[in-house]
């Protein structure tokens, strides 16, 4: 007995000591100085690869042109008799192109964590963001909009609707060029609060602050304080739950066997929740107590699935973390399309709002201030936010899913679960809040949860040290500077994320602004 545990631990050292001879070798060879031909034909393929992404950038801005281009006779088409078409075909293509940056920016924020986490490829995630995006907007979106954009514009204040129009044009052309600079920077920003910023510019100069609800404007720079920072908090409090339940126990499997069933029940219940407060709010009102009272129902199903799906997937399973993280991904996949569908419900109807508004108002004495949504509007609001998450979608996945903190499967979980329950809870206490913000602010508090748990936790310092003394393999030992100075969240991203939310409300308005002046002049 004592020679094979000798041999077992003799095998261990030497494996220790090719991987770090192996790991040598590698340093020199990346230590060791190329040949010119080494570096030209680096040179050769960096060229080549900057070709391949200008032509793709080339064929996905020649899409979006020839979408808005279709956008345009779409419209032309739907002119009734006695109405200028001109009006109608800009008005259509504006809103196409304010679809196209929702999808780009917006919707890429519901998947980035799942891409993140490796759940689901990138061609996967779009494909099923597109889809439930589709199908949010179309079976959810509700036939009736308030097309004075969240509330900004006092309709008592109006008499001329030609002004209203203008006014409804700049906001939503403004709003669109602010996200698509966003994109461009990489930068996951609210598309709500840009059409808020532009409708506020532009009514600010065509109305008069008369006009303007300023007690909505105080909302909406709240929701902007709050939503990150609640997103956050409830996202690292069930990421040190999650791993406190399951991490760090000695017997996983028992602990998988007990937790897991309870998770994933957990996220159904306040997704069901969230669908019916949020995704539904069109269609019929669904009060406080028969929104618990589905959530209760559907997590005792969820839970009486959940059991037996968790125990034949954990049998044979070995006792590592790894195989405990995989087991979220299938849950993380049904959160990343259920955000989706709510997202299509709410946000699609709020972009197409504006649009709305023109088409109502166009050729009346007297303002409409809820107009019914035709379908092909809320069709193109659907087609070009789809199209528009599959070409420039990628940028801001990659930023949200991997380029902010590390995720993986049960990480992504927490901010999928964490983005839910706080829009849920922020809806019922009347609070306007951003999704893309609650997300964004949710990857963050994980992140910053792990910079903290790596120097504080005793907990996780245990079971590491734990944990090396089994394997027998002592890695060198960092010092306390060391983790002091040990980032896992990027701070780049941080400032630069930030710094875009607090300017998009004044600069889109500064914008639209500067848009109805002009048109103003010309006309």
């Amino acid at each position: 007995m004592a020679k094979r545990g000798g041999d077992a631990r003799n095998d261990r050292a030497n494996r220790v000591s090719k991987s770090q001879t192996s790991a040598t070798s590698l340093r020199r060879t990346a230590l060791e100085p190329k040949s010119p031909l080494d570096k030209d034909l680096r040179k050769i393929e960096r060229l080549e690869e900057a070709t391949r992404a200008a032509a793709r950038n080339r064929i996905a801005f020649g899409v979006a042109l020839f979408f808005l281009a279709m956008t345009g006779l779409l419209a032309a088409s739907q002119v009734p008799a006695g109405q200028s078409s001109l009006l109608m075909i800009l008005a259509g293509m504006i809103g196409g192109y304010m679809a196209l940056t929702i999808g780009a920016n917006d919707v890429a924020n519901n998947v980035g964590p799942a891409v993140g986490a490796r759940a689901l490829t990138m061609t996967g995630a779009l494909a099923l963001a597109a889809v439930f995006e589709c199908a949010g907007a179309l079976i959810a979106g509700g036939d009736v909009v308030e097309t004075i954009s969240q509330g900004l514009i006092d309709p008592a204040q109006l008499q001329n609707t030609s002004v209203f129009i203008w006014v409804m044009m700049s906001a939503l052309l403004a709003s669109a060029l602010w996200v698509h600079l966003a994109t461009y920077l990489g930068a996951p920003i609210s598309t709500t609060h840009a059409i808020v910023g532009g409708v506020l510019g532009a009514g600010l100069v065509g109305l008069g602050s008369d006009a303007i609800d300023w007690g909505v404007v105080a909302q909406v720079f709240a929701s902007w304080m709050m939503a990150p920072v609640a997103g956050g908090l409830v996202a690292a409090g069930l990421l040190a739950f999650v791993e406190n339940s399951l991490i760090y126990r000695e017997d996983k499997i028992a602990a998988v066997r007990r937790w897991v069933p309870i998770f994933v029940a957990l996220m159904a219940a306040v997704f069901s929740a969230f669908i019916a407060v949020n995704a539904f709010a069109h269609i019929w009102t669904v009060g406080v107590l028969h929104a618990a009272a589905a959530a209760v129902l559907v997590f005792g199903l969820a839970y009486l699935a959940a059991r037996p799906w968790v125990r034949i997937r954990s049998e044979g399973m070995e006792n590592r973390n790894q195989n405990v993280r995989q087991l979220f991904r299938f849950p993380l996949i049904f959160a990343a399309c259920l955000l989706s569908f709510a997202h299509g419900s709410n946000d699609v109807a709020n972009a197409v709002g504006p649009l709305a508004a023109i088409l109502e108002n166009a050729g009346q004495d007297a303002l409409i201030d809820s107009a019914e949504v035709p379908f092909w509007v809320m069709l193109l609001g659907a087609s070009g936010i789809s199209l528009g998450l599959f070409l420039f979608g990628p940028r801001i996945i990659r930023v949200v899913g991997g380029q902010i903190t590390k995720m993986n499967p049960m990480r992504a979980f927490c901010v999928a679960l964490a983005a839910a329950a706080t829009v849920l809870v922020a809806s019922e206490l009347g609070m306007p809040v951003s999704t893309t913000q609650t997300v964004v602010g949710a990857v963050f508090g994980i992140g910053f949860f792990r910079e903290y748990a790596s120097k504080y936790s005793r907990r996780r310092r245990y079971y590491i040290l734990t944990k090396k003394g089994r394997r027998l393999a002592v890695l060198p030992p960092v010092s306390q500077d060391e983790l002091r100075r040990r980032k896992l969240v990027r701070r780049s991203h941080l400032i630069g994320i930030v710094a875009t939310w607090a300017i998009t409300v004044p600069c889109a308005a500064a914008l639209a602004a500067l848009l109805y002046s002009a048109i103003d002049w010309i006309r």
